[in-house]
């Protein structure tokens, strides 16, 4: 908990010291506000023209998220070595108090021969082989369930085990991925980001952001049917996905299917409203700016009689 407040206090003071340098150059006349509530934050994160981050500091939060995982399998080892410690310790003595009852068990048989002795029921040497075969048996049996219990407890053992080693494996598989994205927002290259997306559905086959992000760049390079293969993919895996709609609906008007672009596009919308704005500006709806329907799902305020006859191919 220590570990994930600090890390928590140093994003925000990296998020929040590019804003306070700004503020140390303002002129010298006016004096500098003492707080600033959530809406002074917004604007001036807003006025920002360079990112919050640096690889600096990115590098010393990945650090610290490894520093962390690294003490919670510590952790989760002392955790694992104190339950076995436990699990013998009962176990020892409970056979010791089995061993005692077998004991007092023995001494018991041994006053009750003793008296049947005595008053001649049987000889010592019966007495002696029948207490033999009782005791053998008993321990048998004790022996049997005692190596149930411990053959139950390493399961449970190697199950955790397996758990933690899954757990472990996903955790380095999320830093890499999140490493990934990160680089893949900062290249300009679309070819370049193609291969980061790559690698990012190398690591998760069926990442539909990945999918749909990498629809979206081979757009950029003019491979409309590519990114129709890749959009088609990803609805298939998430239907609901509303980014994958929006870039299917840039792949249709690119080869000229109007109703079809049309169509998704509104789905894409109805999915989140700021697909909407996107598209008035989307240069790959350029051929469907006079398109009346098309006007109407962008701007559906501004037009009355709509016609709905889809531009000529």
């Amino acid at each position: 908990m220590l570990k994930t407040t600090f890390l928590a206090a140093t994003l925000f003071l990296a998020l929040t010291a590019p804003i306070s340098l700004a503020q140390t150059v303002e002129p010298a006349e006016e004096e500098a506000p003492t707080s600033a509530d959530a809406e002074d934050v917004r604007e001036r994160v807003n006025a920002l023209e360079e990112p919050l981050y640096n690889p600096f500091v990115e590098r010393y939060l990945l650090d610290e998220v490894k520093i962390l995982r690294t003490e919670m399998l510590n952790t989760r080892a002392e955790l694992i070595e104190k339950v076995v410690d436990k699990e013998l310790t009962v176990a020892d003595k409970t056979m010791s108090y089995a061993t005692d009852t077998v004991t007092y068990f023995f001494y018991l048989i041994a006053g009750a021969t003793s008296i049947l002795v005595v008053i001649g029921w049987n000889s010592i040497r019966d007495m002696r082989n029948q207490l033999h075969s009782v005791a053998e048996k008993r321990v048998n049996e004790l022996v049997v369930e005692y190596e149930k219990r411990l053959k139950f407890i390493e399961e449970q053992l190697q199950q955790k085990s397996d758990i933690i080693n899954r757990n472990q494996e996903e955790i380095e598989r999320t830093n890499e991925v999140h490493s990934l994205w990160l680089k893949a927002s900062q290249e300009t290259s679309q070819q370049n980001k193609i291969s980061v997306y790559d690698q990012i559905l190398d690591l998760r086959p069926d990442d539909v952001e990945a999918l749909s992000y990498k629809a979206d760049a081979v757009l950029e390079l003019n491979e409309p049917l590519w990114a129709i293969s890749l959009c088609l993919r990803a609805l298939k895996l998430a239907p609901e996905n509303g980014h994958a709609h929006y870039q299917l609906a840039c792949a249709y008007a690119e080869i000229g299917r109007w109703e079809d672009a049309i169509k998704t596009l509104t789905s894409a919308i109805e999915m989140g409203e700021a697909y909407r704005d996107d598209a008035s500006v989307d240069p790959s709806f350029d051929r469907l700016r006079d398109f009346d329907q098309f006007k109407q799902l962008v701007s559906p305020d501004n037009l009355d009689d709509p016609d709905l006859t889809p531009p000529s191919a």
